[in-house]
């Protein structure tokens, strides 16, 4: 049985293999929130994990989603 380092490896797909950089990694270097990392993360994803033009928009609707949460959070 073959180990590797958890930040070596992804479970279910292979979305992020080709980024220079993980987007877990960026944003956790960045010390950057959680709405604002799942904003980038559906933001890096979208036209990776599917080719389904829906299942793009769904994702970038999901990022929309995060960076209004993200809005409301701060605006209080």
């Amino acid at each position: 049985m073959k180990f590797c380092k958890a930040s070596q490896k992804q479970i279910g797909g292979d979305h992020y293999k080709d980024m220079k950089i993980s987007v877990s990694e960026y944003v956790y270097a960045n010390k950057i929130d959680w709405y604002a990392g799942n904003a980038i993360k559906y933001l890096s994803r979208y036209n990776k994990k599917n080719k389904d033009l829906n299942k793009q928009i769904e994702d970038l609707n999901k990022s929309v989603h995060y960076i209004q949460l993200l809005i409301e959070k701060i605006s209080k």
